[in-house]
């Protein structure tokens, strides 16, 4: 079981940040091919490690969980061909669900990741979260205050309403979190760690304890059909 990331690995992804272009991908294939290879067999001890904890990580492979390194850009601004970082998702339906699950995020100098949460979701996603967080907020409070939680993760993150969601007055004392469009939750992974051979241990550690706060998440979808993000 692979238990760190390679630091070339890093180091290639740090060229392609400089030289997103087809010409020198081209020319570094070979540095690519050895860096998802590092970066699969990684996700593969992640996902033996997970098994242990959670579910979803049992009858899932790598190539399940890890989003595409090239770009679609007929509709962006931004024509590099190429993205800037590594990006694996584990949820129920693979990489392309839109339920809630654990993301990690690989980008040199310090800009990794490992996050767990519901990103943009549909409105019918959002209301059923923002539902069940308003009833349940003391349940929800009290996931966030745990020390073990806390020792990973600072507080929910993700794009916020402007105003109040309707339905719901100024004084509920919820709205903190109703204003979410997305509820995640990340614990930052320096380069110096990654490559150490704690990586894989601290990246399931904190899997470990953000699960409560996803299947909170989960627990008002569970009657919802799920689409797919195209």
């Amino acid at each position: 079981m692979k238990n760190n990331i390679d630091k070339a690995t890093l180091h290639f992804i740090s060229d392609l940040q400089q030289n997103n272009t087809r010409e020198w991908f081209a020319e570094n294939k070979n540095r690519y091919e050895a860096s998802r290879t590092d970066f699969f067999q990684f996700l593969e001890g992640m996902l033996a490690g997970a098994a242990a904890f959670e579910p979803l990580a049992m009858g899932q492979q790598a190539k399940d969980l890890v989003f595409r390194i090239y770009r679609d850009v007929r509709f962006s601004k931004n024509k590099n061909p190429y993205k800037d970082h590594y990006g694996a998702y584990l949820a129920e339906g693979g990489r392309k669900s839109i339920l809630p699950g654990y993301y990690l995020h690989l980008s040199p100098h310090n800009n990794s990741f490992i996050a767990c949460g519901l990103w943009m979701p549909p409105a019918e996603f959002l209301k059923a979260v923002r539902q069940e967080i308003d009833y349940n907020l003391a349940e929800f409070q009290e996931l966030l205050a745990a020390p073990a939680f806390k020792k990973y993760f600072k507080g929910v993150e993700g794009e916020t309403l402007k105003t109040n969601p309707k339905g719901y007055e100024k004084d509920n004392p919820a709205l903190p979190y109703l204003r979410h469009k997305s509820w995640m939750v990340s614990h930052a992974l320096p380069d110096a760690l990654l490559t150490s051979n704690n990586a894989l241990e601290v990246v399931l550690q904190a899997m470990q304890q953000a699960k409560p706060f996803k299947e909170f998440l989960m627990r008002p979808l569970l009657e919802i059909s799920a689409p797919e993000n195209s």
